[in-house]
């Protein structure tokens, strides 16, 4: 994979690269999932990832159900 041009994605990278399994999840992705979390039922249309990270949902859609 090409180097990034985000220095502190490199630093991230470089601080977790030698125990993955023990790596914390980066706040992007955290964010993300709390968004999802919060959603509840819904989609993103379009999600934007930008050097393995989430960047930015352009569309969401909420959907609420009636039933139970």
């Amino acid at each position: 994979m090409a180097e990034t041009a985000n220095p502190g994605l490199n630093q991230y990278k470089q601080g977790i690269q030698h125990d993955r399994a023990a790596s914390p999840v980066h706040p992007s992705w955290l964010r993300l999932m709390r968004y999802c979390e919060e959603l509840g039922h819904g989609e993103i249309e379009k999600l934007k990832i930008q050097d393995g990270l989430p960047i930015l949902a352009e569309v969401t859609t909420r959907k609420i159900k009636f039933s139970a």
